[in-house]
């Protein structure tokens, strides 16, 4: 089991950037499939993005161009940069952890959660 904690959530205008990072606990980040996931008001959770233990990388089909996921081993963490913002990215974006090589967004196969961060984009 790894601790979660999401930073770099705030309030942009529509087209800007921000960099979410997941500060990973109790274990090395290299050591997991990792995700990041996000939950609008009104929608269910979704994924946007995860990097296979193994270094496989997968986008959701639409946000692919916009999102750059990465681990920082030396730093122990887990980087999401977005850019060109719009309101519908607007959501509290969560990282997600799997022992595993997950092949899926299904949330049944991570095991572990941050509490997430929130991203408000305006027009």
């Amino acid at each position: 089991q790894v601790q979660l904690v999401e930073s770099g959530g705030g309030s942009v205008q529509t087209g800007g950037s921000l960099r979410l990072s997941c500060a990973v606990s109790g274990s090395t980040v290299s050591r997991y499939s990792m995700a990041w996931f996000r939950h609008a008001p009104g929608k269910e959770r979704e994924g946007v993005a995860r990097i296979r233990r193994d270094g496989e990388i997968n986008y959701a089909d639409a946000l692919k161009g916009r999102l750059t996921i990465s681990k920082d081993n030396a730093k122990n963490t887990l980087g999401l940069q977005m850019s060109s913002l719009k309101p519908e990215d607007t959501a509290v974006y969560f990282c997600a952890a799997s022992g595993g090589l997950v092949y899926t967004f299904r949330e049944e196969f991570y095991n572990d959660w941050g509490q997430g961060t929130q991203v408000t984009v305006s027009s």
